[in-house]
């Protein structure tokens, strides 16, 4: 990922998302949600966006589907100037790139198997109603992922009466059965507990390692961010003031000074700190969850 420097080329395969200058206005340009951003994020790779609320995380990811529209500057996302796109168009690219919100977006009255296969739907021609109007393979497919996330016994239970951290884990499987290509997260684990966010976060690092899918998730927690992420991108006031690879020579400190830029009387550390940090697993180990 580069920040505000030379872009990579926009034909490079191994370039998912490019983003020159982006800025984004409101109230008739009063608002500066996002300030000439530039990043580019690799194939393969998962990317956490920090940073305290009203810093512009989730504007930059409803630009990267389309939800919004620049104000200038220019969003490319798998090789497609998305701005640029028709409505045929941008639903076609919106079957490549899944998104997990925070609020779930789940159906409850409907079983988690059910919720799950509707993730297939672009795939389909005709509208479904019910279990037995999807294809075999489909409902075979469902059950694999529901698996995959710890919820296969749970297939046929009515989805509302699953725990948060459940609901959050259909949401997942419901995305990955678009078979996307780029997964973007925003706050998927903002009303979650310290637990139940690193079995969430276990997911979509295994889906981004397994199934070479690129994740850009939005996260307030920097232990979380830190130990799941491939790289941080730190946004304040809606510019980029940290880009940074997660390796071994980057401490909690650093990072945790952004936040203190940003939030100098600690007044809202509860956003960013928690008590104990979430344990990343080896990634050969099965989905404890």
């Amino acid at each position: 990922m580069s920040i505000n420097g030379t872009a990579p080329t926009l034909h490079d395969h191994r370039t998912v998302i490019e983003v020159s200058g982006l800025t984004k206005t409101f109230d008739n340009g009063r608002v500066t949600a996002l300030d000439r951003v530039s990043l580019s994020v690799a194939s393969g790779q998962l990317t956490v966006v920090i940073g305290l609320s009203g810093s512009g995380k989730s504007t930059l990811l409803r630009h990267l589907n389309g939800m919004h529209e620049p104000t200038s500057g220019s969003v490319v996302v798998l090789g497609r100037d998305v701005a640029a796109l028709s409505q045929k168009e941008l639903r076609e690219l919106r079957r490549d790139v899944g998104f997990v919100f925070q609020s779930f977006n789940i159906v409850g009255r409907l079983s988690c198997l059910e919720n799950v296969m509707s993730g297939a739907l672009g795939r389909l021609r005709w509208p479904r109603y019910g279990v037995l109007s999807y294809p075999k393979a489909i409902r075979r497919e469902a059950l694999e992922q529901l698996d995959r996330v710890g919820l296969g016994e749970r297939a046929f239970q009515r989805t509302d009466t699953l725990s948060g951290g459940q609901q959050q884990r259909v949401a997942i499987a419901r995305t990955l059965m678009q078979k996307p290509r780029l997964v973007l997260a925003d706050e998927p684990v903002a009303s979650l507990d310290p637990e139940i966010s690193g079995q969430v976060m276990d997911v979509l690092f295994r889906s981004c390692v397994e199934d070479d899918i690129t994740v850009v998730c939005s996260l307030h927690q920097v232990d979380l961010a830190m130990g799941w992420a491939n790289r941080l991108v730190g946004l304040r006031d809606g510019a980029v003031v940290l880009d940074t690879e997660v390796d071994a020579s980057l401490d909690e400190a650093r990072v945790m000074e952004v936040y203190q830029r940003l939030d100098p009387t600690g007044e809202k550390a509860d956003e960013y700190e928690v008590a104990k940090p979430a344990a990343k697993p080896r990634v050969e180990s099965a989905v404890g969850i």
